[in-house]
């Protein structure tokens, strides 16, 4: 339960950040999303919201790919 609660705190401070300006980041406030980002990855996958993000995901391609042919 905690791993839940501490994705849903990164998620907002994502949104947050990501909500600024483009023009307004430096290069370190980039890389530090860019960092939390990747950490929230890390502690969504195991739980069972991220295994159904990632069995959509792996739908989703599947249907564009069949699509395409």
């Amino acid at each position: 339960m905690l791993t839940i609660n501490i994705v849903v705190l990164l998620v907002v401070i994502v949104i947050l950040r990501l909500r600024r300006r483009t023009e307004a980041r430096s290069r370190r406030d980039e890389k530090l999303t860019v960092a939390i980002v990747l950490v929230l990855g890390v502690l969504l996958a195991p739980t069972p919201v991220g295994q159904g993000i990632v069995q959509f995901l792996g739908q989703l391609v599947h249907g564009v790919s069949q699509a395409g042919e």
